[in-house]
């Protein structure tokens, strides 16, 4: 099938149109039995009432037949859109075909991979190892600190407050966030989490931000009483996600990959989120030119929403032997086909400039609005991975006015979500196939939350 339909012929054309109180009577019906019948654990329903009946492009229509604009692509899963036809049709034919191969060849197998050496960052291309295993994004985080303590022999774990990288053991070990994993202690031992540079946070310049975190990590690694005595690797997002969109000072990257290099220790770049053109590059380390020694994937890299992670790390790195990484779902032959045919959708309808020059327009709108409004903190992102951070008020904290900015985008059609240590922090991830004019309907919704909620000083 050729790439015939465009960015700007995927979409519900109707949306935002909310005609019915929301949530709508049958949205209403199935949170209800959802909250009967349903785990206890369930989350995003809270914040955001609705019951998804269809999606398509970056909209999507609840059990009522309101249409959304969906600035939230299911925590950056949906980078080519809901349901791409192209994608689609791919995923479709396979399934008539083979679902389920463990690790057997196949391919679809060997073609994402080739695709994922095609694009992968810095010197990786075609030095350079791809593990499939479980299908999440904590799956390929595992197989990361697997890997790292293979090849380093290595206990020691070094990862950045702020960071959050999964809810599995090793996953959660390396997550910063208290509420995340206070109540399952102990998790892995040994595990040191340094500052990242998020100036706003430590109030400071954001070169005096760099140069304090590479400095607590150098002091760390090389200092004979730091308390690590055989460091495996050190994990970073290069932007971090859940963290509020913290994009670390100019240099960051590179200070790190150089440490890491003088101290001989591997780093493991997390692009779960940051991957597939979500920052306007393949790979957010690009924007520092830096090379991965190991990088876990997901999220975007099942195309459509399809299960799927992968770990690509260098190729002197690969001394398993046979079942040294395992996992039952690691031959997901439909996803596998939906990750290669998003990279070509990427490909073929520039996505990449276009979530530069869309993610820059929406920066800008909200910079304007933010002028002479102290409770907003910054504006922050890369392509359309984009952060707004809100300051307490004297009546309101800074999650209170994002809950509020969200409310007011929900009733009128536009689902934003939020993040932060804080829950500080506005978070706008939509699919790349976003269009200008969505955009410009979005952000009227958006500056318009931003200004009833937070006046001007």
């Amino acid at each position: 099938m050729a790439i015939e339909q465009t960015i700007h012929d995927i979409h519900f054309e109707d949306a935002p149109n909310v005609s019915t109180s929301i949530p709508g009577p049958e949205s209403r019906r199935l949170l209800e039995e959802q909250k009967n019948i349903d785990s206890s654990a369930v989350a995003y329903p809270k914040n955001i009432p609705i019951a998804i009946s269809e999606a398509k492009g970056a909209t999507l229509r609840d059990a009522d037949g309101n249409t959304f604009i969906d600035m939230f692509a299911g925590i950056g899963v949906l980078n080519v859109g809901h349901s791409n036809p192209y994608v689609l049709d791919g995923v479709q034919d396979q399934m008539g075909e083979l679902v389920h191969t463990v690790d057997f060849p196949t391919e679809a197998r060997l073609e994402l991979i080739r695709k994922l050496n095609e694009i992968a960052p810095g010197a990786l291309p075609d030095d350079n190892r791809v593990v499939f295993g479980g299908p999440t994004g904590s799956d390929a985080i595992e197989a990361t600190i697997k890997l790292a303590k293979y090849n380093t022999g290595g206990d020691s774990l070094i990862a950045f407050r702020g960071a959050y990288h999964g809810g599995s053991s090793g996953a959660l070990s390396l997550t910063a966030g208290r509420k995340y994993k206070k109540d399952y202690t102990p998790l892995l031992a040994d595990v040191h989490h340094v500052p990242y540079p998020y100036a706003v946070e430590q109030d400071r310049d954001p070169d005096e931000a760099r140069r304090i975190a590479i400095e607590n990590l150098r002091e760390l690694l090389e200092d004979p009483y730091s308390g690590v005595t055989n460091p495996a690797g050190i994990w970073v997002e290069p932007i971090q996600g859940e963290g509020g969109v913290v994009v670390p000072p100019k240099g960051f990257l590179n200070d790190l990959q150089e440490l890491a290099s003088e101290n001989d220790v591997p780093l493991i770049v997390d692009e779960i989120q940051t991957g597939f053109g979500r920052t306007g590059q393949w790979f957010a380390s690009e924007w520092e030119g830096v090379t991965p020694d190991i990088m876990p994937m997901a999220k975007a890299l099942g195309g459509i929403g399809l299960p799927l992670s992968a770990t690509m790390y260098r190729e002197d790195l690969d001394t398993w032997g046979p079942g040294g990484h395992v996992g039952t779902y690691r031959g997901n032959v439909p996803a596998m086909v939906a990750g290669v045919r998003a990279i070509e959708y990427i490909q073929d309808n520039d996505l990449l400039n276009h979530a530069r020059d869309l993610g820059q327009y929406i920066r800008d709108r909200l910079r304007a609005v933010a002028d002479g409004r102290s409770s907003v903190l910054q504006v922050r992102g890369r392509g359309l991975f984009v952060g707004v951070e809100f300051d307490d008020t004297e009546s309101k904290s800074g999650k209170e006015l994002v809950a509020a900015i969200q409310q007011h985008c929900y009733e009128r059609g536009v689902l934003v979500w939020s993040a932060g240590r804080r829950g500080s922090v506005l978070r706008l991830i939509p699919p790349l196939v976003l269009t200008r004019s969505q955009a410009e309907i979005a952000m009227d919704t958006i500056v318009s939350a931003i200004e009833e909620t937070c006046p001007s000083d």
